[in-house]
């Protein structure tokens, strides 16, 4: 096995950030996690439960509790067999909620991200104030997309896919999924700059479960070494997908243990921040791991248990 694609046995000693409008992320020590909200009503788990504004709110609430870091909000579905809508449709969704997850966020000290490939949908959504900008598409529908993060100041993160919108989902081959995960988005990256976004402002997704079959997913999880060696934030999307139900046999609502069993063999790979609709359980997994993967650190919490029990 190539040294690059082993896993790493502690948390990285190199300082790495994510930086985004409304703040940043060091990700050396502590792991991300973004809650999924779908304002959508064919979203492959949760289509229409929070398509109301007072359920998306209510879930919003929700998450805060269970520690999540940032809300991810979506007005289309990329979900295998899903319909592909244009940017008028995708903005109605989002319209009547968007600026009141926006603003009870804000107070919860949580940034939002909008789950989009359109310029035009990115544009209005950092104009009602998100500080993300999440594109499965690297870039590869509307490039004008990284031009209107750079002007907001906006993190983005740039998924390996092709296809999309209506291909997303097409059987393709790779010679080495791992290394056309790594070149991609390298390439993109370097798209995103050339547009005026900070290299510090840019997270890489290697698109689980995007033009790629189950086992394919599974090499590119492995690959997340050699994605991390471009020094940015691997950012993943794993829970209740349809590799882990073609992998064990479980519909989407059986898929919880899978989804946190890839998380942990992810964070143990390098990535850092984790998109799920399963907040509790992954900030749990992951307060876990952090403590497993440091254990320097664990000895100092340790050490500081032990003087303070004393009398």
């Amino acid at each position: 096995v190539p040294r690059s694609e082993k896993a790493s046995r502690a948390l990285p000693a190199e300082a790495l950030t994510f930086v985004h409008r409304t703040g940043s992320w060091d990700l050396t020590r502590r792991a991300r996690v973004v809650g999924i909200l779908n304002l959508t009503p064919d979203s492959f788990f949760d289509g229409g439960r929070y398509a109301a504004c007072d359920q998306a709110l209510a879930r919003v609430e929700a998450m805060a509790t269970e520690g999540v870091d940032s809300i991810d909000v979506g007005g289309q579905s990329t979900r295998p067999g899903g319909d592909v809508v244009g940017p008028e449709e995708e903005w109605r969704r989002l319209e009547a909620s968007l600026a009141s997850i926006v603003a009870l966020a804000s107070r919860l000290d949580l940034p939002v991200s909008i789950d989009t490939y359109h310029a035009e949908i990115a544009r209005r959504a950092l104009e009602e104030g998100v500080s993300i900008v999440n594109d499965v598409s690297g870039l590869g529908v509307d490039p004008a997309l990284a031009e209107e993060a750079a002007r907001a100041g906006a993190g983005l993160v740039l998924t390996h896919s092709h296809g999309a919108p209506a291909a997303l989902h097409a059987p393709r081959e790779y010679g080495d999924v791992a290394e056309d995960v790594r070149a991609f988005l390298e390439s993109r990256m370097r798209l995103a700059e050339s547009r005026g976004v900070a290299r510090e402002r840019i997270a890489l997704d290697p698109g689980i479960g995007f033009s790629k079959r189950a086992e394919q997913s599974l090499e590119a999880l492995r690959g997340i070494p050699r994605l991390a060696s471009l020094a940015r934030p691997v950012y993943v999307g794993l829970s209740r997908k349809s590799f882990l139900g073609v992998l064990t046999g479980e519909p989407a609502e059986g898929r919880l243990a899978a989804g946190i069993g890839a998380t942990v063999a992810a964070f143990a790979l390098g990535a850092r921040i984790f998109r799920t609709h399963d907040v509790r359980e992954t900030v749990a997994v992951l307060r876990l791991s952090e403590r497993m993967l440091a254990p320097e650190e664990e000895a100092a919490l340790s050490s500081a248990d032990a003087r303070a029990a004393r009398p």
